[in-house]
């Protein structure tokens, strides 16, 4: 039998090669948006989202150990999924559409889903719960960060 934490990874790395589906020329539309000053941080988002991920799959890793294949563990994984999917979809969305607003709208679900997991997980493991905190952090500030471009870039909204 396969270990859970190779499924789990497995499907959580697949799911985020999603973000592939990213075109060249959605590229340049954005790498031509003006930028907050305070932005210093952006080549380091690919690894920041690569820590969040690692921690989302332990955190789901966690979850399924506490209870595997019970009923209320598979609908947790299929929110952690529904998070994963609507995290990747991010960027190829906003890119294809380029929208900031979508984008935005993107984040916010995101974060609420977040929120509604770790809510949910926390009576099962209180680790798995402190896991998400990265995911519930960074989310924020992401679609913070994309708020604010849309300010600097009204036609691109």
């Amino acid at each position: 039998m396969i270990p859970s934490w190779i499924i789990i990874g497995a499907v959580t790395f697949f799911i985020a090669l999603g973000s592939f589906l990213i075109t060249p020329r959605d590229v340049k539309w954005f790498a031509q948006l003006s930028r907050p000053r305070w932005l210093v941080f952006e080549a380091l988002i690919p690894l920041i989202w690569t820590v969040i991920f690692i921690c989302g799959a332990a955190s789901a890793n966690i979850v399924w150990e506490k209870n595997p294949g019970n009923i209320i563990t598979w609908l947790l994984m299929a929110l952690y999924l529904l998070v994963e999917i609507i995290t990747v979809a991010y960027i190829p969305l906003m890119l294809r559409f380029r929208s900031l607003k979508v984008g935005e709208i993107l984040g916010v679900i995101g974060l609420i889903l977040g929120v509604v997991v770790a809510v949910c997980v926390l009576p099962i493991s209180l680790m798995a719960a402190l896991l998400l905190l990265p995911y519930l952090v960074w989310t924020p500030i992401g679609t913070y960060t994309t708020d604010e471009l849309k300010e600097l870039n009204p036609q691109d909204a």
